[in-house]
């Protein structure tokens, strides 16, 4: 175990992200990132962030533009809900699906259209 270098920190963890496994792939919800919103964006410096500490499956990116790994994003929401701007909106899964299931792509789908 690795000493602590603060002594007013008295629980440690390290993200462990996939540790339930690929779970993309059942999400009922995607989140969608407006960078035109999104602080660090914006601002080109690397603040805020909320996004990335709340993730509890460590799936937000803290680099810029803020990503986040859709293959263990379980859509839970909690992003959406701590960023400050509304930046990140929960959008229906179904309205990503490939174009091979009858759905649009990302690429092809409009903003805002149901």
């Amino acid at each position: 175990m690795t000493s602590k270098k603060d002594k007013f920190i008295s629980a440690c963890a390290t993200l462990a992200r996939g540790e339930a496994g690929r779970t993309g792939d059942w999400r009922a919800k995607r989140p969608i990132i407006d960078l035109s919103k999104c602080t660090p964006c914006k601002t080109g410096k690397p603040s805020c962030y909320l996004c990335w500490l709340y993730c509890p499956d460590g799936t937000v990116g803290r680099g810029m533009p803020v990503e986040i790994d859709l293959t263990y994003c379980k859509g839970c929401g909690i992003c959406a809900e701590v960023c400050p701007t509304k930046a990140i909106s929960m959008e229906v899964e179904e309205d990503f699906l490939d174009a091979d299931c009858g759905g649009r792509t990302e690429a092809e789908r409009v903003p805002g259209e149901s």
